[in-house]
């Protein structure tokens, strides 16, 4: 019983990895990010996840180099990025993180356009 009782941890890591490796496989097979799976565009924007939270948080121009080389490279990908399981599991509030190209002042942004159900500023 002792035995069961301190597998059951274990037990529990291994079923939360083996959900989290679904989620990251689902994010990954959208190919708007080109070769680059999806999973490696949003981590490469991990600069951005506080002002992707919060309206008021200010923008690190480390962020607003990668969302500008993301737009310039591969514009569909940051949709991608802002609305895949992943940026859900980060707590990223696609309404406040479609706004961070605008709060970076980045000129050819997609404005106008749909991202998913947000439009984009």
């Amino acid at each position: 019983m002792a035995s069961s009782l301190k597998k059951a941890p274990l037990v529990g890591v291994i079923l939360i990895l083996l959900a989290s490796h679904g989620f990251i496989h689902l994010a990954s097979g959208a190919g708007e990010c080109g070769k680059t799976p999806i999973n490696s565009a949003a981590a490469s924007l991990t600069p951005c996840l506080g002002a992707s939270k919060s309206k008021t948080a200010k923008v690190p121009p480390v962020c607003c180099s990668r969302i500008s080389a993301l737009l310039a490279t591969s514009p569909k990908c940051l949709c991608a990025v802002l609305l895949s399981p992943l940026a859900k599991q980060a707590g990223i509030n696609p309404a406040v993180a479609i706004t961070v190209p605008k709060r970076c002042n980045i000129k050819k942004r997609p404005a106008g356009k749909k991202c998913g159900r947000y439009v984009l500023p």
